[in-house]
């Protein structure tokens, strides 16, 4: 992976004041950035909108042909927000089988210990209390460089043949077929 790598970021807030500040921010840092209003939005872009939450929102885009096929590597949400919470999204997200890897930060103007916790457990990467600096930004890329390594390594791994993946010290002894001739 080169050095040039532009990871793109979805960025949930519904204070605009915060949305451009965040926006700004990841995009000095060389981010691409998507940037909404809503975790209604968020769930829109992402494909993860169903029928309640379209209901909820009458502005809202019902059609499957308007999901984005941008690949996301990062979420960042305010945790605040009316609608759907950065809390809900985040839950959301983790129960989607097809973005449940992509990680998720809370940003939070309220530094609540036990809302911290909660959201640290429920899977989001980090937990910022705004307003977001640089250097929380810039803490951000090695964890995407890790997380991006970490995939490809997966994925020559399975790639592997079945032997190469044992560990050599086993504990299960390994039985061939003439092990067991009647």
């Amino acid at each position: 992976m080169s050095t040039e790598t532009r990871f793109h970021v979805l960025a949930v807030d519904d204070s605009l004041i915060d949305r451009k500040l965040i926006e700004r921010l990841l995009k000095i840092s060389s981010y691409q950035v998507t940037a909404v209003d809503s975790g209604v939005k968020a769930l829109e872009y992402l494909g993860l909108l169903d029928d309640d939450n379209t209901r909820a929102d009458p502005n809202s885009v019902r059609n499957s042909k308007n999901r984005h096929e941008v690949e996301v590597n990062l979420i960042i949400t305010d945790y605040c927000m009316p609608g759907i919470t950065g809390y809900e999204l985040l839950r959301k997200i983790k129960e989607s089988t097809s973005l449940k890897d992509i990680p998720v930060v809370i940003m939070s103007s309220e530094n609540v210990p036990s809302r911290i916790n909660s959201c640290l457990e429920q899977g989001a990467e980090e937990f910022f209390l705004k307003p977001v600096r640089q250097s929380d930004v810039n803490k951000l890329r090695p964890r995407l460089m890790r997380g991006i390594l970490g995939i490809k390594e997966n994925l020559q791994n399975k790639r592997k043949p079945m032997e190469e993946c044992v560990s050599p010290d086993r504990t299960r002894t390994r039985y061939n077929d003439h092990d067991f001739e009647l």
